[in-house]
């Protein structure tokens, strides 16, 4: 483990391009392994028919809003831990993390509690069809009972990222994912527990992912998860949701963003459904590589401008957005190419490929802005500026999307449906370009 003021000069002198690579590329498979063991679902759940395949999109809601809760309280207390580290202070690091980690199991809990009592009319209102309903009962009962460990293992991730420990995370999520992708060939090839099998490997590599996660926080941070550090203040749970709110706001739109779209979904068929459940899953895939860059930036905006090295920061702005845009663009031409073959390898029905291929191809080009938006509203949530990085955040999935979706749908009906991502990705990049230039030209530097 380093000391203090080894992990101070690794996180201020390291080239920054070196640093953002080594944070950002065990993040990005982190991602991209999580990404793969959700498209493995949707591949063989889509081997038992349309209804079943739609389940997991359904379901994929119920998980983004796991997420937003997590994404709050892991970064927020990250950026707050890193803050702290960089003051040389790993008491009040550890009851930032350590208040994190247990409110996290309690709200998991409360979540998995009332989701069991009223699962039926969750997975209504997620835009669960009657046909689709089964299928969704049988996976949404595994994903709320992993929810406790789902939300505290992203709160042990978060906190290990901004600790610039992204190698460990990785491998509890990596280790998780491909255990995911193993249970489901077993549970659903071989024993035959279909979608409830799913449901099953979710929860499953989920306990063992938090377990190694917990693991190497024990072993390797410098901020100690304990039940003496909890904090009595109820001032720093605020300002742990403070700081992560912008998280909450970007996760928490998406589930929202993806519950109306089923319902708009709803009265084109489960094969509407089962095709845009297919390209959000591959769009989940081509964008999380600029996630896991933009959150490899993130500890390093977060530390570096807390210790006054503005330089560093702006610096790594402009390499995270050129190398996200590489990358982004490496998975998505493809893509756009290939679309009909990649919904074709998830569902051979004629109606999911017809409606899919025309919706992925729209949604491969709209995630190539995400590599103007992303950086830019992770700076800010870094450096807690809390009201631009949560207007960011409102953005794609909130401001833009929601409107799109029911505008577009009034007037064009599915292709509406089809179009509306990619026209919130592309709006919500060129509405980034002007924070962005804001802060490299009009934000002090350390010698100014």
């Amino acid at each position: 483990m380093m000391t203090a003021d080894e992990h101070y000069n690794k996180m201020t002198k390291t080239p920054v391009s070196k640093l953002i690579i080594s944070l950002g590329i065990p993040t990005t498979i982190s991602m991209l392994i999580t990404n793969i063991y959700n498209m493995a679902d949707t591949y063989f759940v889509g081997t038992l028919g349309e209804s079943q395949q739609a389940a997991t999109g359904i379901l994929f809601t119920l998980q983004a809003i796991i997420q937003a809760i997590a994404f709050m309280l892991g970064q927020g207390s990250g950026t707050l831990v890193s803050k702290s580290l960089a003051n040389k202070d790993t008491e009040e690091a550890s009851r930032y993390v350590s208040s994190a980690f247990f409110s996290g199991i309690f709200l998991g809990s409360t979540l998995m509690v009332g989701g069991l009592i009223f699962m039926t009319p969750l997975m209504h209102l997620l835009g669960s069809t009657n046909t689709i309903l089964p299928y969704a009962k049988d996976y949404g009962l595994w994903v709320l009972l992993a929810c406790p460990f789902m939300v505290s293992s992203f709160v042990l991730n978060n906190n290990l990222r901004y600790e610039g420990k992204s190698f460990y995370a990785m491998i509890g999520l990596v280790t998780g994912g491909l255990l995911n992708v193993f249970l489901d060939y077993i549970f659903i090839v071989h024993i035959n527990l279909g979608v409830f099998g799913a449901g099953m490997a979710t929860a499953i590599s989920q306990v063992i992912s938090f377990t190694i996660l917990l693991f190497f926080h024990f072993k390797m941070a410098q901020a100690t998860i304990s039940v003496k550090f909890i904090s009595k203040k109820i001032s720093e749970y605020f300002l742990i949701m403070k700081v992560g709110f912008p998280a909450l706001v970007r996760q928490g739109l998406a589930s929202l963003s993806t519950g109306i779209l089923n319902n708009l979904t709803k009265p084109y068929g489960d094969a509407a459904i089962a095709a845009m459940s297919v390209v959000n899953r591959f769009s989940s895939f081509v964008m999380c590589v600029g996630l896991g860059i933009g959150q490899g930036f993130q500890p390093v905006a977060s530390f570096n401008y807390q210790a006054g090295k503005i330089r560093r920061v702006k610096s790594g702005l402009l390499f995270t957005m050129a190398i996200g845009f590489l990358f982004i663009s490496t998975l998505a031409i493809p893509g756009f190419i290939f679309a009909k073959d990649i919904i074709y390898i998830f569902q051979k029905s004629d109606a999911v490929v017809d409606i899919g291929t025309f919706a992925l191809r729209c949604a491969c080009g709209g995630v190539i802005f995400l590599s103007l938006s992303v950086p830019v509203n992770m700076l800010y949530q870094s450096i807690r500026n809390v009201k631009i990085s949560t207007f960011l955040s409102l953005l794609r999935n909130g401001l833009l999307l929601i409107p799109t979706l029911f505008i577009s749908t009034h007037f064009l009906g599915l292709t509406g449906i089809q179009i509306s991502q990619p026209i919130a990705d592309i709006l919500t990049g060129l509405i980034s370009v002007p924070f962005i230039i804001n802060f490299v030209k009009n934000t002090p530097n350390e010698d100014d």
